[in-house]
């Protein structure tokens, strides 16, 4: 049954959505062969406390397998703490009636309320095993522009594994008990105070970007979590660092392996105005 994950069957056995020759199956059950077995995965039940609102979408691509989102800053992906309605998965659910037959309508992978770009979203059962396939063998290529503080003149790679805060437990940190997240980064433009930043993951943890490079001590422009003070820059400059409203980050670039057609598809978001705006002004200065 290549169309489905493996836990995912189980998860269907487990609420009794697979028949074998008519009768409830289970997980220890032996066949033998010629046995006839029907799946009903469309009775997953649906996000059900979730509703559908009529939210602008800025949709880059869409055909009968995925949405290509460009999510703007001030979107929560998914609802949860606090943040039950106005999110991503409320307008899919506007958006797409379907998605409601898909777990979590259809979203594989998040960004941060205030980080830009990319999205992918899964609109059949198949897609989204695909999709996840992908991402757990780190096969999805995701590139983002962060704008970050200081000044940082050779590309380099942060290997360093995250995990939840032991204190502040809203917050990641870098910690030998997290998971393994690895970050690439490219040098793309040098300002006083600043340096524009293409990173790569290989991983994709709960805020790996702003965590790794705050780590090595240069934190994204207009972070509200992770950030810190320009270093010793002129004063009209540290103002304007501080005063960006969110974290400069956004996910330009995103390739993967198309589920239906098994092509390598690629697309990209132009920079967002908020962040083009401040990367003109810096470029005056």
């Amino acid at each position: 049954m290549p169309n489905w994950s493996r836990s995912r069957l189980q998860t269907w056995i487990v609420e009794k959505r697979i028949l074998v020759n008519g009768q409830i199956a289970t997980a220890k059950q032996l066949v033998w062969g010629n046995e006839h077995v029907e799946i009903f995965p469309l009775k997953i039940a649906a996000e059900s406390p979730f509703v559908a609102e009529a939210i602008h979408l800025n949709t880059i691509e869409e055909d009968e397998t995925l949405i290509i989102i460009n999510k703007p800053a001030g979107l929560v992906t998914h609802p949860g703490n606090g943040n039950w309605q106005g999110t991503l998965l409320n307008a899919l659910l506007h958006h797409a009636p379907e998605l409601k037959n898909i777990p979590r309508a259809g979203i594989v992978h998040r960004l941060d309320k205030n980080t830009t770009g990319l999205l992918v979203i899964a609109k059949t059962l198949a897609a989204q095993t695909s999709l996840v396939r992908q991402l757990q063998q780190r096969t999805v290529k995701r590139d983002y522009l962060a704008l970050v503080l200081g000044e940082i003149k050779q590309a380099g790679n942060i290997d360093a594994p995250i995990g939840r805060h032991p204190i502040h437990r809203t917050k990641m940190t870098i910690t030998s008990k997290g998971k393994p997240a690895r970050t690439n980064y490219q040098v793309i433009e040098n300002f006083e105070g600043c340096t524009l930043l293409q990173c790569s993951l290989e991983t994709g943890r709960t805020h790996q970007i702003r965590v790794h490079l705050n780590a090595i001590g240069h934190a994204l422009v207009g972070d509200p979590v992770y950030g810190g003070k320009p270093g010793k820059t002129a004063r009209a400059i540290a103002q304007i660092l501080t005063d960006f409203p969110r974290q400069a980050l956004h996910a330009q670039k995103l390739a993967l392996i198309h589920p239906k057609t098994e092509q390598i598809n690629q697309w990209e978001a132009p920079t967002p105005e908020d962040i083009n705006d401040l990367l003109q002004i810096l470029r005056k200065k």
